[in-house]
């Protein structure tokens, strides 16, 4: 068997991977907040603990991964409010997006998927627990956790609290004991769209950090294996869930290794609406790019860095994924085979860009009839979740501008529909008129 290293947060080390129980692995990564449809962030750090999900399972008898939905937050209510829905609506709606675009790039079910809202009873009990410690007090209806009380108190941040207070949006609130408090449960006012719950402080709703604290402690106890989430949650999110589950639960290490993947920006700068560069997985889907390219994108780059989305990486994981496509269809037989080479690169701290080179010379072995190289590229496209493209798929995107010219020539907007006609060949294909519909056919 081979060792498994990680990049462990927690120790800012590449460490060997042992599991608390040797026949079981337990490892909870955060999930979405459901207010908004999933974006290309979203999407690598789905696929990177999936493919740390299918190599633990390869390994490891029973592996419990554990991902979370958020589903009690600020920017639920606000979102809820502005499309003048309601909240349980729009999470509904979000869940699904979520499940569908994420299914879309091949990752596995998690073992678990925790509501926040189904969690209120847990979280609460964790509160009243570090409260009585004297870790938690109670002010104007707030619960706030005491971060004096915890002496390691930025172990995983690896700053002072001088640090952190320095380089963080504290809430300015006169009655905290230090800037660096944070809220553990907060009341409700009456505009607060009706999404608050009862507790021994008042009607109210909990603050982020406790409620994966919660949900990780009701599906593996005090104590588990990996910890994953992207970097940006490392402080606050992560050094705050630490530092309260270690609190509540005297003796406890909480999570023992801490996983987190890089930052995803867009042409070089930072994602953000603001910045008109916002991509959800479904645009870029329906831009052309069907879910297994996304993925192949996504594993370019070492998890740990940063992965820049740009048109070019996409058209360069599209052709590497068409080219590997072309080999295997090409080969008949399933029989497949186990690489050890790809294994040895995903258990070094899951160097996917090596996998991904070696991906590439099976693929160039299979085409010059090495059968044992053909078995082991079905073997690991199949453990890294690479669906291969079985045939020339028509995206969306095209479709909706071939729809957009069959409104136009109805209308006898001629112009029009000779503009559209040209932009459906600019992508590669051209339409057929067939009375009052049309054909769409691959240009060769």
């Amino acid at each position: 068997m081979f060792d498994i290293f990680l990049s462990n947060s927690l120790t800012k080390k590449k460490e060997i991977f042992y599991p608390l129980n040797k026949d079981s692995v337990k490892m909870y990564a955060c999930g979405p907040t459901v207010y908004e449809r999933p974006h290309m962030g979203n999407a690598r750090a789905a696929v990177v603990y999936d493919v740390l999900f299918r190599l633990l399972k390869h390994f490891y008898k029973n592996v419990i991964y554990v991902r979370n939905i958020t589903d009690v937050d600020d920017k639920i209510i606000n979102a809820a409010k502005s499309q003048n829905i309601t909240i349980d609506d729009l999470t509904t709606q979000i869940m699904q997006f979520y499940h569908q675009d994420i299914t879309e790039i091949n990752c596995l079910p998690p073992s678990v998927e925790p509501k926040a809202t189904t969690h209120i009873k847990q979280m609460i009990e964790m509160i009243e627990q570090l409260i009585k410690l004297n870790h938690a007090y109670v002010v104007q209806g707030h619960v706030l956790f005491n971060v004096n009380s915890h002496s390691s108190y930025g172990e995983l941040a690896n700053r002072s609290l001088d640090e952190m207070i320095a380089g963080a949006r504290i809430e300015v609130a006169p009655f905290k004991k230090n800037p660096a408090d944070f809220v553990l449960w907060k009341p409700c006012s009456a505009e607060d769209y009706n999404y608050d719950f009862e507790s021994p402080w008042g009607r109210g709703r909990p603050g982020w950090h406790i409620e994966c604290s919660a949900m990780s402690f009701a599906c593996f106890g005090s104590d588990f294996d990996i910890h994953g989430g992207g970097a940006d949650l490392m402080f606050p999110h992560h050094e705050n869930e630490l530092a309260q589950s270690k609190c509540a639960n005297s003796g406890s290490s909480f999570a023992r290794y801490w996983v987190h993947n890089g930052f995803l920006t867009v042409n070089g700068e930072k994602m953000s609406k603001s910045l008109g560069n916002f991509k959800t997985v479904r645009e870029v889907i329906d831009s052309g790019f069907i879910g297994s390219v996304i993925r192949y994108f996504c594993l370019t780059v070492h998890y740990r860095k940063p992965l820049d989305l740009n048109d070019k990486a996409l058209e360069d994981a599209n052709k590497a994924m068409k080219k590997i496509s072309a080999v295997v269809n090409r080969t008949k037989g399933k029989v497949v085979k186990e690489c050890k080479e790809i294994i040895n690169f995903l258990a070094d701290d899951m160097n996917t860009p090596a996998v991904l080179a070696h991906l590439h010379k099976l693929t160039s072995k299979s085409q010059q009839g090495d059968e044992e190289a053909h078995m082991q590229l079905l073997w690991s496209l199949d453990l890294l979740g690479l669906e291969v493209m079985t045939k020339e798929v028509i995206h969306n995107y095209i479709i909706k501008i071939a729809q957009e010219r069959l409104q136009a020539k109805r209308e006898k907007n001629w112009k029009s529909a000779d503009r559209l006609r040209m932009q459906i060949m600019e992508r590669g294909y051209k339409i057929l008129d067939t009375g009052d519909s049309y054909e769409l056919e691959k240009i060769s």
